[in-house]
């Protein structure tokens, strides 16, 4: 899969939804994987991870009014980021908390530079494996 393909879901086969259950939704949740320390910094975005025991992998993403003003632009980059996440979702391991803090330079970037980013820096943290990496990255 290249990384600028859009590739057809089915639905029926697996469920690429991304509702409550794959989100991080608590003030608590926050702050412990903010405690954890592990902070991946790119171009576009910030992550913080955290290992959980059991369960999902679930997502955070903030947009602070440091990287815009206007409530639009901030959740253009929020669905932007959500959107990626959840294309991305079959290929990462459970069990992780993942933190994405946008930066002001993702609204005038390209989607495929900031999915890239997105690999790349989830790659690091150790969120997804070898051979999903390679398959996300060649073709």
């Amino acid at each position: 899969m290249h990384i600028d393909d859009d590739v057809y879901f089915d639905r029926f086969k697996n469920d690429y939804s991304f509702g409550k259950d794959k989100r991080i939704t608590t003030k608590t949740n926050f702050k412990n994987t903010f405690s954890e320390n592990n902070k991946f910094t790119g171009r576009f975005v910030v992550i913080w991870v955290q290992r959980q025991s059991e369960g999902k992998i679930k997502l955070g993403v903030i947009s602070s009014k440091k990287m815009h003003n206007k409530a639009n632009k901030r959740n253009f980059a929020k669905r932007r980021i959500r959107e990626i996440f959840r294309r991305l979702s079959p290929y990462l391991k459970d069990n992780y908390n993942v933190i994405i803090v946008t930066r002001k330079s993702l609204l005038t970037s390209s989607w495929r530079d900031v999915k890239k980013e997105l690999i790349d820096l989830l790659y690091k943290a150790n969120v997804i494996t070898v051979n999903n990496y390679k398959k996300l990255i060649d073709d």
